[in-house]
């Protein structure tokens, strides 16, 4: 019998450029919010007997993180949702939470930003400010902000050279900006990092737990 020899490092690349679907960024993570079951919703290659789904340690981005705990993250400048500079420098002497989300208006970033809002009591009890960055702009900020009712600042990284500064890791090959919360104290260092894309209203539960651990 004829043995067949499979080369991956020809099929791969073929079987990703012809099934990765050609959705809009939103279509995405439209797309991907409806099952917390897999990071790989919606990404399905035909051939699942020759390749599997790599883990989803291995799909992080190849961005090596440049803000670890117990360091200062890089100083920036931003505009807010009303079009206003904000350093981060500005939330010096009390802890910060920080948190980096794909896109204004997607499901898992509008749950996300609405747990923020209905326990931003909570926050502001234990000192905290809150504050959201994406890499939409100002006016986009502004109407998602006020359609929701966020009470916190949003802070826009257009071009998203601060998420990139930062080193914050992207999904699903690269493909989708990541989701990482940053809780900063009183001194500007990081005390705490959380990643979790698909389950946003976790970010909101383990920052919590460690500003009342602290």
């Amino acid at each position: 019998m004829a043995s067949i020899s499979l080369h991956t490092n020809h099929i791969l690349p073929s079987l990703l450029h012809s099934q990765t679907p050609k959705a809009t960024f939103s279509q995405n993570l439209s797309l991907l919010s409806r099952s917390s079951q897999s990071q790989f919703h919606g990404l399905k290659l035909s051939n699942s007997n020759l390749l599997s789904i790599p883990s989803s340690s291995s799909v992080k981005s190849s961005i090596l993180a440049k803000v670890t705990e117990g360091v200062i993250p890089p100083a920036f400048t931003l505009r807010d949702q009303d079009g206003k500079t904000v350093s981060l420098s500005k939330f010096k002497g009390k802890p910060v939470v920080l948190y980096f989300y794909p896109a204004d208006e997607t499901p898992g970033c509008t749950k996300q930003a609405c747990a923020f809002r209905d326990s931003y009591e909570k926050f502001k009890k234990a000192g905290a400010e809150v504050v959201g960055i994406s890499g939409d702009n100002s006016a986009s900020h502004k109407a998602f902000a006020q359609k929701y009712k966020l009470p916190y600042t949003l802070l826009s990284d257009e071009g998203n050279k601060v998420r990139k500064e930062w080193g914050v890791p992207s999904d699903l090959f690269g493909a989708l900006p990541g989701r990482q919360t940053y809780v900063l104290d009183k001194n500007g260092v990081c005390r705490l990092i959380y990643n979790n894309q698909f389950q946003p209203e976790k970010h909101i539960d383990e920052t919590l737990k460690f500003l009342k651990s602290v």
